[in-house]
């Protein structure tokens, strides 16, 4: 009872304290991509500059990933939008069939879709992108100092006066900064397949913005389970629009589900390895929990954190069984 009274209060406190935990947790994990790159920059330049020019390339790839999400979504707008006379008629159409069979919409659509429930969301919208700004830089600034103090944390932990303590923690460190940069790596190379693979597909099929559904695809990856199904059920309702035929978009939604199992499944359990094997069912409920405290950065965010989690308990002889309960291989017998 004192542990699950422990947990919620936990839990608790990362939902109501998220503006502080939050860009801490995504700091932590920059950190731990970006901390090889620092360490041998600054074996040949000054501490400083090696520290300017990681985070410049550091900004520069989220830049260049938020540039290319921002354009697909931005395309992908602008065609429906282009295109929304016809997505009318398509729509009076479905409505009028579905009124035949006894479901009625126009109450529902002037119930919910009204002038003030637009302008609400349009304001929730703008809000968001300031937060995500404000979320970034204090990321960033996280960033920044922690880099700067690395190397005097481990000496740190080195002091024989921690004993144990220092040891677990720094190898649990390590460990888990070279999983973590393991796993977006195999993330990374799998996203690209997907992207290139829904790109090829879309393209084949003739839809409309095969580039964008690929970059989207690409984007969402990055998210177990949401991102995929997202990036499976936007092109095959952008299908059913174009097309105006069923049989097509469920052709496009199974093809595209097909893409999602192979290469998830199949191919990155292969690719990952033993090492970054976690259960199936703890990846779900990390990416469901944390979008449960954190929102969007929690979907992104959860699966890393479950990584740093069990490496760090398997160093520990009395906390081993959570690493050996949660992962989806057993500890070899030594």
């Amino acid at each position: 009872m004192l542990g699950v009274c422990a947990v919620v209060l936990i839990g608790w406190a990362l939902y109501a304290a998220q503006s502080v935990f939050a860009p801490l947790a995504f700091a932590l994990f920059i950190m731990a991509l970006v901390w090889p790159l620092q360490r041998r920059l600054q074996r040949d330049v000054p501490k400083l500059l090696a520290l300017a020019l990681t985070m410049a390339m550091t900004i520069l790839v989220v830049i260049v990933f938020s540039s290319l999400v921002t354009w697909a979504v931005t395309r992908i707008t602008r065609f429906i939008t282009t295109d929304a006379a016809r997505l009318q008629e398509l729509y009076n159409s479905a409505v009028l069939w579905l009124e035949g069979h006894g479901v009625v919409l126009a109450e529902l659509w002037a119930e919910h879709i009204n002038g003030a429930r637009l302008v609400r969301l349009a304001q929730e919208v703008t809000m968001r992108l300031n937060t995500v700004a404000s979320f970034s830089i204090v990321v960033f600034i996280y960033v920044l100092l922690g880099l700067l103090e690395v190397d005097d944390v481990c000496q740190k932990l080195r002091n024989k006066r921690l004993g144990a303590l220092g040891s677990t923690l720094l190898d649990g460190g390590v460990q888990t900064a070279e999983k973590l940069r393991q796993y977006m790596l195999v993330r990374t190379l799998m996203s690209v397949m997907t992207g290139l693979l829904v790109w090829a597909f879309a393209w084949l099929s003739g839809l409309p913005l095969a580039v964008e559904w690929g970059v989207l695809a690409f984007a969402l990856n990055y998210i177990p389970f949401i991102g995929p199904f997202i990036a499976t059920v936007f092109p095959t309702l952008f299908a059913m629009a174009q097309f105006g035929s069923l049989p097509m978009a469920v052709l496009i939604f199974v093809c595209l589900n097909i893409i999602q199992f192979v290469v998830g499944s199949y191919i990155e359990p292969r690719v990952a390895g033993r090492s970054l094997s976690i259960s199936p069912f703890v990846v779900l409920f990390a990416v469901f929990f944390w979008s449960f405290l954190w929102g969007v950065p929690g979907a992104f965010i959860g699966v890393p954190i479950v990584i740093a989690i069990i490496s760090l308990c398997e160093q520990h002889p009395s906390s081993r069984w959570v690493s050996d309960l949660f992962g989806q291989h057993l500890r070899e017998q030594e």
